[in-house]
């Protein structure tokens, strides 16, 4: 337990803090108390021993320090009564403009001509004149000590920096409260034993070494460490609670592989199993017979054979006398699986019904009864599954897909469907995630992974082409049906939007007719504000091979499999996320023959829309996909849930710090299969810190 000490007081009673400062660091940082303060981290640091000069500033974009002083400062007004803030800044070999926008009034208190400042900044050249936009500034002053330590740079704002709570004023701040601050104010949470296989320094040197290190070795370790502390914690958390869960969930036990099984995969297995897929299917049937509650993701990229395994799964529920549900977030997506699962299990006696929004009627109170009395082996539906009056007679396994779609409580309403014992629980998304990553928004999950493809299947060639580039495009389009395929043609938007200059799908298509006109070209049209049975009816035009062209917005994502269709043309590519791209590359490749992917873009392309145009002509490996896409976006929520697993972390960085979580995550599986219940003397301060965070968190993780 952490006791209360000068670090817990009210942040306003710190010595030049006062009430004002006090509310503006409470709503503009949340820091409640010095405490707070000591753990705000600086987010970089200024190496002040490499000053540049105004003479080496060259480059549009550079970032520089330097020393100077100003020589002038002037308010110029510009057009609809905004203003400007200018100052010269001038060092030993030149002169730089230094310029604001916002803050004036300020500034224009606080800056002074005649005195030296160090300025910290990117430099911005147009029409050949060097200036640098709202730079840093802080006063110069000769101290001995100024050049000894990387000076510390926090996030901060305009009202923080008007009040003298910027870098320079919270520095002092921090550094009186270190300066007050023994080992018994910040009590060690780890234990010796882990400080010293990994190196680290205790935590109030952490704390000195983050804010004022030395050297950059200082500043890395103490980063290292707080990064470790915070996935380590987060991963005892969510492994106890998975262990915990499989202590008090006991689950159907599965351990026969029956007839169905059987039958199955000598008679009815369209093709070879991938090493990866039996790989999967081992670590599934071990669940299924432990005697606890299987709780296990299951993520593989598009096309990697996941509705397979899925099924299989269920054969083997089956085969002990469980009923089996697959839940998915849309009908179509729903459909698709009830008529795949349906056809793949032909002739084994296996029942299978499906259950919607739109099952209405007799046939709706038909299926529940049947559903009830043990009649049905496999529902598949929406998650009209988890109304409160379908009931099982025997559920044993519930098979969630794209459960990003599904919220905790829906998801959690499953498992209430069984009253003997918990139905395990396999939950699917096609969206590839690093494996170190998928562990911490899962951690509560085993995780399972599809890394390969099937056999056979031929990779989708992706091109990209300029919008100069139509006519060969078209040229190809006409040769690929000619052959007897089919091609997507997919649209950012609906309708014209005065924010993007873009085609729109209905311009889209009506350019297409021009080129593949009737009677000869068919092409149907699919978008989502179309009332479902019409979307139904042009899909099925399509899957029947009565249009050549699907012309559609990012409806499709998600949709029917057509293995006749070869090309996917994707408009106004660079407006698509990589992810969205990879998703809907995924539609095609679905057949025997060559498929094609191409991106149609603008001539002008941003930096990052380059990229990710550039890495999907590159790779087909939606892992490698997946992490770029993060590396450029940021993982944000991820799944789009807060129930994720993924919190917020002040220095881990999900996407670039994979050995860090690695390790951690090993530490903490070490850690917790040597001493469950952390009730070791060596793991006191585990056990007590864990109880102090449990107590300030609220616990948004619990999905049982």
């Amino acid at each position: 337990m952490v006791e209360q000490t000068f670090l817990d007081a009210d942040i306003e009673f710190l010595k030049g803090v006062g009430p004002v400062r006090g509310e503006a660091l409470r709503k503009e940082l949340g820091v409640k108390c010095p405490r707070d303060l000591l753990f705000q981290f600086p987010f970089r640091y200024i190496d002040k021993t490499q000053f540049q000069s105004t003479r080496d500033v060259r480059a549009d974009g550079d970032i520089v320090l330097l020393k100077g002083t100003l020589i002038s400062i002037e308010k110029i007004k510009g057009k609809a009564n905004r203003s400007r803030l200018s100052a010269l800044l001038k060092d030993g070999e030149g002169f730089i403009e230094l310029v604001w926008f916002q803050g004036i009034k300020i500034l224009e208190s606080v800056l002074k001509e005649g005195k030296e400042y160090i300025v910290y900044g990117r430099v911005n050249i147009f029409g050949g004149k060097r200036s640098i936009p709202h730079p840093e500034m802080e006063e110069y002053v000769a101290d001995i000590e100024f050049h000894k330590t990387l000076d510390p740079v926090y996030s901060s704002t305009e009202k923080l920096d008007g009040l003298g709570l910027d870098s320079k004023g919270r520095r002092k701040l921090i550094k009186a409260i270190l300066e007050k601050t023994g080992p018994n104010d910040i009590p060690e949470n780890l234990p010796d034993y882990v400080l010293s296989q990994l190196h680290f320094p205790d935590r109030l040197t952490t704390l000195r070494w983050i804010h004022f290190p030395k050297d950059e070795n200082q500043r890395d370790l103490a980063q290292n460490r707080i990064k470790f502390e915070e996935f380590f914690f987060l991963q005892l958390q969510l492994i106890r609670k998975r262990d915990g869960r499989k202590q008090l969930l006991r689950g159907a036990k599965i351990e026969i592989i029956g007839e169905k099984f059987n039958r199955f995969y000598s008679e009815k297995l369209p093709f070879e199993l991938t090493n990866a897929q039996k790989r999967v299917l081992k670590e599934i049937r071990a669940d299924l017979g432990a005697g606890f509650q299987m709780n296990r993701l299951l993520q593989g990229d598009v096309g990697s054979g996941k509705t397979v395994v899925a099924l299989m799964t269920m054969l083997m529920a089956i085969d002990n006398g469980y009923q089996a549900s697959l839940m998915a977030p849309t009908e179509i997506l729903a459909t698709q699986h009830f008529e795949t699962i349906s056809a793949m299990v032909q002739g084994l006696g296996i029942r299978v019904a499906y259950l919607s929004g739109s099952v209405k009627g007799r046939k709706r109170k038909d299926t529940l009864d049947l559903l009830a009395m043990g009649e049905i082996d496999i529902l598949i539906g929406t998650h009209a599954l988890i109304e409160d009056h379908v009931v099982f007679k025997s559920m044993g396994l519930s098979i969630i897909d794209e459960q990003h779609r599904f919220g905790v409580a829906q998801r959690a309403s499953l498992w209430r469907k069984s009253d003997q014992v918990a139905p395990h629980i396999l939950v699917m998304t096609a969206t590839p995630i690093p494996r170190t990553l998928a562990l911490s928004m899962y951690g509560d999950l085993d995780v399972s992974v599809i890394d390969e493809l099937p056999v056979g299947r031929k990779e989708i060639k992706t091109i990209h082409k300029f919008e100069t580039a139509r006519p060969q495009v078209i040229a190809f389009m006409h040769a690929e049906i000619a052959k007897g395929r089919q091609i997507y043609v997919v649209f950012p938007l609906i309708e014209e939007s005065e924010n993007f200059d873009l085609k729109d799908l209905m311009a889209g298509y009506e350019m297409l007719l021009q080129y593949f006109p009737m009677p000869d070209y068919h092409i149907s049209v699919v978008h989502g504000r179309m009332k479902p049975a019409d979307k139904d009816f042009e899909m099925k035009r399509f899957v029947e091979k009565k249009t050549q062209i699907m012309v559609a917005t990012t409806v499709i994502e998600v949709g029917v499999n057509v293995p006749n269709a070869s090309v996917m043309v994707i408009e106004n590519a660079e407006r698509f996320g990589l992810s969205q791209l990879h998703q809907l590359r995924g539609r095609v490749g679905r057949g025997a023959e060559q498929s094609y992917c191409i991106l149609m873009t603008g001539n002008k392309l941003s930096a990052d829309a380059r990229k990710r145009i550039g890495t999907m002509v590159k790779t087909t490996n939606g892992f490698e996909i997946a992490a770029v896409d993060m590396e450029l976006r940021g993982p944000g929520e991820l799944d789009g849930t807060r129930q994720s697993g993924v919190t917020t972390f002040k220095l881990l960085n999900l996407t670039k710090d994979y050995a860090v979580i690695e390790g951690a995550r090993k530490w903490a599986e070490k850690v917790l299969d040597e001493d469950p219940a952390l009730d070791q003397p060596r793991n006191i301060r585990l056990y007590n810190y864990l109880r102090h965070i449990g107590r300030k968190d609220a616990d948004w993780r619990r999905i049982s």
